[in-house]
This record gives structure tokens, sequence and C-alpha cells, in this order.
């Protein structure tokens, strides 16, 4: 085959990630279609389905070498509908619409916030010198967590029904703090910075298993917990950036 021939064809080894992040992105829409239908817990069971393909795909394109910035840009415009406009959506037709203009201003300012929080991302991508970049943090909340976020008042919901159905201004206030937590400046842990030894890799695996048990029998407590977790560590998060920071200026000989 001429070499010019072999240059316009694709493997599916190189398509596979964008595959994924289409899957991401389906995902999103069809928790959109499920809440209009009324079925709320599996609408956000298809949002935390899309964070689980959103966390394959650049893993997978990494893996494959095969990250391209056709790749990147089709991931954050995915995330942009699967973790923004899709959980603004579900929220605002499961409750936020009964709190009338006030509810469709926290919709947008949650979904705009999302645009904002991955335009900046992006624009950052080539900046290995920017301070959260370079000691391996994110800047706010990544795009899945702050779905999480936003959800949690539904997920708490799910399990204890009428505490936040019946205080939507609770709701309200939840979504807002997500899309604050999206555009701030705020150091974030990424995964990035996560390792594990080889010879603890099959905890890791036994406890995975453990998890997805946990989830299937207890149903959104595992969940639930998991984001306290994380809302936990926040300010563990922020020392550590900062003591980082200090570290680096002391070692840094002023001019």
């Amino acid at each position: 085959m001429p070499a010019s021939e072999r240059r316009k064809r694709l493997s599916f080894r190189a398509i596979l990630p964008s595959i994924v992040t289409i899957l991401s992105l389906s995902a999103g829409l069809t928790a959109i279609k499920l809440s209009l239908d009324g079925r709320f817990e599996h609408a956000v069971v298809a949002i935390i389905l899309a964070a689980v393909f959103d966390g394959i795909d650049g893993s997978l394109a990494r893996l494959l070498k095969t990250a391209s910035r056709f790749g990147a840009e089709l991931d954050s415009l995915s995330d942009v509908i699967a973790f923004g406009v899709a959980p603004a959506m579900i929220l605002y037709v499961w409750g936020l619409n009964q709190l009338g203009g006030i509810g469709w201003i926290v919709t947008l300012l949650y979904a705009v916030c999302m645009a904002l929080r991955l335009a900046r991302f992006n624009s950052m991508l080539d900046d290995d010198e920017e301070p959260r970049k370079r000691y391996g943090f994110l800047t706010g909340f990544p795009a899945p967590m702050a779905a999480y976020v936003a959800l949690t008042p539904m997920m708490i919901d799910f399990e204890f029904t009428g505490v936040f159905s019946e205080n939507l201004w609770l709701v309200a206030l939840t979504t807002a703090f997500a899309a604050m937590g999206m555009v701030s400046k705020m150091p974030t842990y990424s995964l990035k910075q996560l390792f594990i030894r080889k010879d603890h890799m099959m905890y890791l695996l036994i406890s995975v298993g453990m998890l997805v048990a946990m989830i299937t029998t207890y149903q959104w407590k595992p969940v639930i917990v998991f984001i306290a977790g994380y809302m936990f560590f926040l300010p563990f998060s922020i020392r550590r950036f900062y003591l980082l920071s200090k570290k680096d200026k002391e070692k840094t000989p002023a001019a």
C-alpha cells in the first residue's frame, strides 16, 4: 500500500479514546432524557457512568500513545454537556424550577461556570509553568467532581426522602457552590498525583471489587461518603499546595 494511502487511514487503536469520549457524551445526553421522563435515579447513574468513561478516555489515550489535540478538544466539549448542561438540567427538572427565576439563574450559572472552567483548562494545556499544574494540582473542582457535588442533594434525597426536595433553597446553594468551586483558583488534588506500589496492586483491585459490592448493596450511601471524603480533603490539598509553593520560593534565590 502506498505511503499516502496509509496516512489517510486510522487504526481502531487511534480512535478508541475518542469513542470512549463519545460514550461519555452520550451518557450525559441520556441523563437529560431520563430526567425529562421522571427517572431521576437513573439520570444520576448515567452521569456517574459518564464520569467513568471520562476517566478512562484520557488514560487510554496516554496508554495507547494516541493523545491528540483533537481528542483533548472533543473531551472538553463532551464534559461541557455531560457534566455541565446535563446536571444543570437534571437539577432544574427535579426541583430548581419550583424556585422560579432564581432556579433558572442558578441553572445557568452552573452550566456557564462549567464552560468557563474547561475553557481555562484548555488555555493552560501548554503552560507547564502554571504553579498548580507544575506541582501536580488541578485548579478548582474537576468537571466530574463538580457534577457530583451539585447532584449530592438528589443522592441524599434518594436515601432519605424529603431532605432536600422540601428545602430547595439548599439545593440552589449547593449548585451555586459547585459552580463557584469550578471557576475558583483553589488547588485540588489530581489523580495523576496518586501512585501505588506494585505489591499493593492486589489490595487495590480487591478494594475496587468491595466498592462495587457496597454500591450495589447500599446504593447511594457509598457515593455520598466518597463525595464527603473529597470535600474533607480539600483543606489538605490547599495546605499542601501552599507548603510546596512556599518551599519553592525559599529555594529560589532573590534577584
